[in-house]
């Protein structure tokens, strides 16, 4: 059968209005943020239902198509684009956008896969909870998305990662067939933890379709604090500090260089310094309570009046309402995008133990600049958790395709650093076919064929998201 009658076939299950064959309709499912892949597919696919996504799998396995999942297409790590060989069809999922239930007793809602990250936020706050995943994308990535490549963000201090927000999923198998797991249960130790299977599985194991998250009481009172401070060895002091202070109070510390923050007060809009003087690094400091009558803002300014006496902190600004805490995350979560008009940067998403951020990041900023002469390293990210973005953008007025052609080199130096601290070179992005190939070096014989024979036993036929994570 030709491509061109798959394309009808597919037309008659999901209507041709949703079988996009045209170079322009395609175009923005065929490119990534970086700007890294740019692929070619005979079709886009946009089911509206999970049955209609599993006609169309139930199909696509029949006859040995590929199948690219897709959710908002923030991914970074390319494993959302098809190949640039032309033969595998996206699956946009993006019309799978309803909210199925709500229950605020229960403290659970369930959402169909294509639901964008916002809009659970703005559900969760009409019932007064909270869905604490919080990405700077979160006005486009779609829960789908977040779950299949198991997102990290902002809130994994005080929440954990996407994982620890699942209690349930619905899953369409690269066979076709359903698996409803949409349970809201706390408990349930009847058997192995499917779901777990697909929570970071980056779309090779199955098609989320749908998932039944956990809520959280709604902060009543919120604190924030913009920090600056010498270095990343008094950021860690303070973290210690203020999380023997505040315990579970605690619910944001990022960190961010003097060099981050210049570049949102150039590219960025609306961003302003919180603090009069500079600062080598800064600190995103964040308290909240449910209780109203919980003494939030005391605490912070103790915490904080302990680290001047210890000589940790350099300045501080306190935010003074909602609107002031949201400017601080505004640089915060404009740390990544401000980097595209500096030139060329090369990323590392990698994650070490929290007593070793200081010194990894000591020795990687000297590593990455000797290599490097004038580059300028931005390592910014979630200090509590252990997670740092470690990019490094290019010198100022180097060519940048030159510079972009060092990524695997000082992608090596990075990781063996990130190696050596016992850490990881995917922290929250996943593996998709950027670092596809870097998974031997860090994953022993036994680990690696443990995922193959998991692989091989969802997917016999290699249909779905194939060459992602692992060889094909």
């Amino acid at each position: 059968m030709e491509r061109s009658a798959h394309a009808d076939r597919f037309a008659e299950m999901i209507g041709a209005a949703n079988v996009l064959t045209t170079r322009e309709d395609q175009a923005p499912y065929l490119t990534e943020w970086r700007d890294l892949y740019h692929g070619v597919t005979p079709m886009v696919l946009r089911p509206g239902s999970t049955q209609e996504v599993s006609a169309v799998m139930a199909y696509a396995y029949e006859h040995d198509l590929k199948i690219v999942p897709q959710g908002g297409n923030t991914g970074l790590v390319g494993g959302q684009i098809p190949q640039e060989t032309g033969d595998e069809i996206v699956l946009s999922l993006s019309r799978l956008n309803k909210i199925r239930n709500v229950d605020p007793v229960g403290f659970t809602l369930v959402a169909e896969a294509g639901v964008v990250l916002e809009t659970l936020h703005n559900e969760a706050e009409k019932v007064d909870r909270l869905f604490p995943l919080s990405l700077g994308a979160q006005g486009s990535c779609q829960i789908g998305g977040n779950i299949s490549t198991n997102a990290g963000g902002t809130a994994v201090l005080a929440y954990g990662n996407t994982r620890d927000l699942v209690l349930g999923l619905e899953v369409v198998l690269p066979s076709g067939e359903i698996w409803n797991g949409l349970r809201t249960l706390r408990k349930d130790n009847t058997g192995y933890d499917l779901k777990q299977l697909f929570i970071g599985g980056e779309g090779t194991l199955g098609i989320i379709t749908a998932a039944a998250l956990k809520l959280f009481p709604k902060p009543k009172k919120l604190e924030a604090a913009f920090v600056g401070l010498p270095d990343p060895h008094a950021a860690l002091k303070l973290f210690t500090m203020a999380k023997a202070g505040a315990g579970p109070v605690l619910t944001g510390f990022e960190i961010m260089p003097r060099v981050g923050v210049e570049f949102c007060l150039k590219h960025l809009e609306g961003a302003r310094d919180p603090l009069e003087g500079e600062h080598a690094w800064y600190v995103l400091m964040e308290l909240s309570s449910g209780s109203e009558a919980f003494p939030v803002r005391d605490l912070l300014e103790s915490i904080l009046g302990e680290a001047f006496e210890a000589e940790l902190v350099e300045d501080a600004a306190f935010a003074q309402n909602l609107t002031q805490v949201n400017d601080f995350w505004h640089i915060r979560h404009g740390m990544s995008e401000v980097q595209k008009p500096e030139g060329g940067s090369i990323k590392h998403d990698v994650s070490v133990p929290v007593a070793s951020i200081p010194e990894f990041l000591d020795k990687a900023m000297a590593a990455v600049e000797a290599f490097v002469p004038g580059c300028r390293p931005v390592p910014f990210g979630h200090i509590g958790d252990g997670n740092i973005h470690f990019n490094v953008s290019q010198p100022v007025e180097a060519d940048k395709e030159a510079y972009l052609a060092k990524w695997d080199e000082m992608n090596a130096i990075v990781h063996g650093i990130v190696q050596e601290f016992g850490g990881s070179i995917s922290a929250e992005h996943g593996i998709g076919r950027l670092k596809r190939d870097l998974l031997s070096n860090v994953k022993s014989d036994i680990e690696l064929d443990l995922m193959k024979r998991i692989k091989s036993a969802f997917d016999p036929k290699g249909l779905l998201n194939p060459d992602r994570v692992l060889k094909a």
